[in-house]
């Protein structure tokens, strides 16, 4: 019988993954709150299915989310998440087409299509992300991202060439803290790299050309 690994950090939705699991028959739920616990489990349960959401867990970069996903070769993976971006998106579906995703904002029967498919080792991509990748979303432009003040900050120092731990230091918080405002900044803006910010941080008037040295 298929194991599901819920690395899902919200009570609730894991909650609602359970009730959707339960009725295509897999009553076996873990949970990894940790990359470490993931790991873990995985290897205690090589072939379950893992929902994550990847804007809550504990992962520095997509990089290390794929080579622990590719360690873990008999895995299905659900990508479950509130916002992810274009760039991350094509990049993520590229690099290992075996991915599945789908949006927390897609309807109920998205969810289940894609479950009936993990559960066959098919991967499922919902229609809200085959339009995003289809180039169908409005251009970036015509939206203005919303960062909030602790995300322009932290975006700042950011684009100063400053590591997560000097931030941390500096600005006297956590280095789970910083992490994921980075985490968010990029799925915001939907960058992966630190050039892709920091050109939108001078863009937006948040860093100053004059403070930025290569």
């Amino acid at each position: 019988m298929r194991v599901c690994i819920l690395a899902d950090n919200q009570y609730i939705t894991s909650e609602g993954i359970r009730s959707v699991l339960k009725k295509q028959g897999i009553d076996i739920f873990l949970r990894a709150r940790t990359i470490k616990e993931l790991q873990e489990k995985l290897r205690d349960s090589p072939t379950a299915i893992v929902v994550l959401d990847y804007t809550l867990f504990d992962f520095a970069s997509m990089q290390q989310m794929l080579i622990v996903k590719a360690a873990a070769v008999e895995s299905s993976w659900l990508l479950f998440s509130n916002e992810l971006g274009e760039v991350f998106l094509r990049h993520v579906v590229l690099s290992d087409p075996t991915l599945s995703v789908v949006m927390k904002t897609d309807p109920k029967e998205e969810l289940d299509a894609a479950v009936e498919r993990l559960i066959l080792d098919a991967p499922f991509l919902s229609e809200s992300v085959e339009h995003i990748l289809d180039g169908d979303t409005p251009p970036a432009d015509d939206e203005p991202v919303k960062l909030t003040a602790s995300e322009k900050l932290i975006l700042h120092e950011i684009a100063k060439g400053k590591t997560t731990k000097e931030i941390a230091y500096e600005k006297n918080l956590s280095f789970h803290t910083v992490n994921s405002h980075r985490k968010n900044i990029f799925r915001k803006l939907g960058v992966n790299s630190l050039h892709e910010a920091i050109r939108y941080a001078i863009r937006a008037g948040i860093f100053d050309i004059a403070e930025y040295y290569i």
